[in-house]
C-alpha cells in the first residue's frame, strides 16, 4: 500500500509493502509534476498517474506520512519494537498509514490546498443532534474525497498482486480507513462536531455547526487497542480470503487487523528478521509493564547514569493570565538494557 507489510502483530517482511513517499528533495517540485512523480522511488503505474494528475497532493501525503510515524512511534513507547524499522508489525503500520493519508487529504481539502476537491458539499441545510436542531455552515472536512483518494492511492501497489500477504494488507489498509467509517456517530474516530452559538448573550437558540478533523492520536489509540485484538488468520482453500488460524477464535470482521505469523521478541539485533534489539534502550526500573527493564531488556541488566537536566519548577500563576516557572537543575538516574554478550549476536549485527 502506502509501503509497509507487518503484524498488527505480523512479522515477515512483505517485498514492497511499505508506503513509498516523496523524499524533500522532490517536494518542492510540484512546478514540474512530471520530473517529481517519474523519481520517486517504490511507487507504482497507478500511484504515478496519480501523482502526476494530483502533484499538490503529494505534499499533504507526507505531512500524512510525518503524522501516522509520530503516532506509531508514540503507541510502542513502551515496547522493544518502537515504530523505528518500519518493515515489522505490518498489520498496525498498513492500517495506520493508510488512516493518516485519509487524514492527511482531508484536512487538506477543506484548507484549499487541492484541487481537486473542497469541503464537503453533503453538509448543506438543517439537522438534528441530541441537543437540538441546527444548521449547516462553515466548511465541513471532506472526509468521503479522503478516503476516496486513500483507497485509490494506497491500495495500487497491493492490487498488483494476488498473493495471501496482498490481500492481508488489502484487509489492514481497509480496517485503517474504516476507522473513520464505522460508526454513525459523527464519524467520532475521524471527525469531531464543532458548533458556533447565535442568540442573545450566546443563548445557543441557534447553531451552526460544522465537522472538523479530530486529533489523530484518538485514531492511533483505536487501531493500537485493534493491534493488540490482532487476529492470525490463514488462507482459505480457494485462495480468495481468510480464515481463523485458530477455530477457537471468532472470524475477523472488517474492521479487524489481521496476520500471518507471529512477531520476533525483538530482543536482540537480526537484520533477517527486521529487528534492532533493544541494547542501549532506556527502561523503567519502577515499572512492571513493557518498558520495565527487566521485560524491555530481555533479563539482560541493565546500566544505570547519572545525568543532569533542566526542568521547569516554582511555577506561579500570574493574573492574568499566565504561568511562570523558575529553571531547575534536576539530577536523575537513567537505566539503559545491556547489549547481549554472545558471539551468535555480534555475528548477526
Amino acid at each position: 500500500g502506502i509501503g509497509y507489510s507487518v503484524r498488527a502483530r505480523g512479522s515477515a517482511r512483505a517485498p514492497g509493502a511499505a508506503l513509498p513517499l516523496p523524499s524533500r528533495r522532490y517536494m518542492g517540485a510540484v512546478g514540474s509534476s512530471r520530473v517529481m512523480c517519474d523519481n520517486v522511488p517504490g511507487l507504482v503505474s497507478r500511484q504515478r498517474q496519480l501523482c502526476r494528475r494530483h502533484p499538490e497532493a503529494m505534499l499533504s501525503i507526507g505531512r500524512g506520512v510525518a503524522a501516522w510515524t509520530a503516532e506509531c512511534q508514540h503507541q510502542f513507547r513502551r515496547h522493544r519494537w518502537d515504530c523505528n524499522a518500519l518493515d515489522r508489525e505490518s498489520a498496525f503500520v498498513h492500517a495506520i498509514s493508510s488512516a493518516g493519508v485519509v487524514f492527511a487529504i482531508t484536512r487538506a481539502c477543506s484548507q484549499g490546498e487541492l484541487k481537486s476537491c473542497s469541503c464537503d458539499p453533503k453538509k448543506k441545510g438543517s439537522s438534528k443532534d441530541s441537543r437540538g436542531h441546527f444548521d449547516w455552515g462553515g466548511c465541513s472536512d471532506n472526509i468521503d474525497y479522503g478516503i476516496k483518494f486513500a483507497t485509490a492511492f494506497v491500495d495500487a501497489k497491493e492490487r498488483k498482486g494476488k498473493d495471501a500477504r496482498a490481500l492481508m494488507n488489502l484487509h489492514n489498509n481497509r480496517a485503517g480507513r474504516k476507522v473513520g467509517v464505522q460508526s454513525n456517530r459523527c464519524l467520532e474516530m475521524f471527525l469531531k462536531q464543532e458548533c458556533k452559538c447565535h442568540g442573545v448573550s450566546g443563548s445557543c437558540t441557534l447553531r451552526t455547526c460544522w465537522l472538523a478533523m479530530a486529533d489523530f492520536r484518538k485514531t492511533g489509540d483505536y487501531l493500537w487497542k485493534k493491534y493488540n485484538g490482532a487476529i492470525q488468520v490463514v488462507m482459505n482453500q480457494d485462495g480468495t480470503g481468510f480464515t481463523v488460524a485458530n477455530k477457537k477464535f471468532k472470524k475477523p470482521t472488517k474492521n479487524d487487523l489481521v496476520y500471518f505469523e507471529s512477531s520476533p521478541d525483538y530482543c536482540i539485533r537480526d537484520r533477517d528478521v527486521g529487528s534492532l534489539g533493544t541494547a542501549g534502550r532506556v527502561c523503567n526500573q519502577t515499572s512492571r509493564g513493557m518498558d520495565s527493564c527487566e521485560v524491555m531488556c530481555c533479563g539482560r541488566g541493565y546500566d544505570t547514569s547519572r545525568v543532569s537536566r533542566m526542568t521547569k519548577c516554582e511555577c506561579k500563576f500570574h493574573w492574568c493570565c499566565a504561568v511562570r516557572c523558575q529553571d531547575c537543575l534536576e539530577v536523575v538516574d537513567v537505566h539503559t538494557c545491556k547489549a547481549p554478550k554472545s558471539a551468535a549476536w555480534i555475528a548477526r549485527t
